[in-house]
């Protein structure tokens, strides 16, 4: 009799995990800042020293898929611009996204890197 309530548990287990494993991989796809999932045209490597970044203006072509890397040569420091919905860091250093308005759009440092944080920004144009 122990038997069939263990087998039925069994299978239900297999169920949930099989259901929870295929969700992870569909949300995997669908994410959009997945560079898997857009293949870059373009590239631009942004580079991030104590209090400063290497350009104050940085220039993107809208609707080219482009690939931002992020390098930190000292310091802390990440990069922001929300309405790229792009952020960088040490973690995530690079990512493919595609710019679809054009416009001047502020970046910022997104890791709170030491006195000079408010002032380390720069200009993302898109064209």
């Amino acid at each position: 009799m122990i038997k069939k309530p263990a087998l039925l548990l069994s299978i239900l287990c297999l169920i949930l995990l099989s259901a929870c494993g295929s969700g992870k991989e569909n949300s995997s796809i669908s994410g959009g800042s997945s560079e898997n999932a857009i293949a870059a045209e373009d590239e631009l490597t942004i580079t991030a020293t104590n209090y400063s970044f290497d350009q104050e203006e940085y220039h993107l072509k809208k609707g080219v898929p482009v690939k931002i890397i992020f390098k930190n040569e000292s310091g802390n420091h990440g990069i922001l611009v929300p309405e790229l919905e792009l952020r960088l860091d040490a973690k995530t250093s690079s990512q493919v996204i595609i710019p679809e308005e054009a416009g001047t759009y502020e970046m910022t440092c997104a890791i709170m890197c030491g006195s000079g944080h408010s002032a380390m920004s720069a200009r993302v144009i898109v064209e």
